[in-house]
């Protein structure tokens, strides 16, 4: 006799349903002002009014909402990007070594121009990735392509960014240094880049 086929339904759980418990959680190297806590469950009960969607439907809306949930993780990445770059910028502008400003060496012009390129490059992908849920079209691969990419290039950028301020980038009285702490969240959250390759590679047939 064969086993009955597992199923998965979601259900929302309110703050005040009995058994439910959170621990908060602090020491954070990211992201340190969000609400972030361990949650518990012991014998936690709800009213049956409160599952959401169909019963053994849990896994598609799940799957729908961390589409979309990737598009607002890749949103981050373009946000965090975009911020260091600036800051990059200013302070290479302001700061001056042998009679001119930083910006003006080949070697920090060169860094910030392909900055700039990757900023463009991942904003251009993610407004289409965007448009095609508000079209409603299929949007998976383009929501896995898009947190990917703007997750990596934040790193990139953010990394670039330290580079440019030297030994200030290192300083926690240069707002560069947390642009660098934050984005690192940003390749695990919503899933790891390791399994956005693994979606994007499903979806095109591998």
């Amino acid at each position: 006799m064969s086993l009955p086929k597992k199923e998965f339904t979601t259900i929302i759980v309110e703050r005040n349903a009995p058994g439910f418990s959170q621990q908060a959680m602090h020491g954070k190297m990211m992201w340190r002002a969000s609400d972030t806590a361990q949650l518990f469950f012991d014998d936690c009960k709800v009213p049956k009014e409160n599952m959401l969607g169909a019963p053994g439907q849990g896994s598609k809306i799940m799957l729908q909402t961390l589409d979309a949930g990737r598009l607002s993780i890749a949103a981050m990445g373009l946000g965090c990007a975009q911020g260091a770059y600036e800051l990059a910028l200013t302070y290479a502008k302001e700061r001056k070594q042998f009679g001119k400003t930083i910006a003006q060496f080949q070697a920090i012009s060169f860094k910030l121009a392909d900055m700039a390129m990757k900023i463009e490059l991942a904003r251009t992908f993610l407004y289409k990735a965007c448009w095609l849920k508000d079209t409603k079209q299929s949007f998976t691969k383009e929501a896995a392509m898009a947190k990917l990419y703007c997750s990596e290039i934040a790193k990139e950028v953010a990394d670039a960014a330290v580079q440019i301020h030297g030994g200030y980038g290192l300083m926690k009285e240069y707002n560069v240094e947390r642009f660098y702490r934050d984005q690192r969240l940003l390749q695990i959250g919503e899933g790891t880049s390791e399994i956005q390759r693994m979606v994007i590679a499903k979806q095109i047939g591998c």
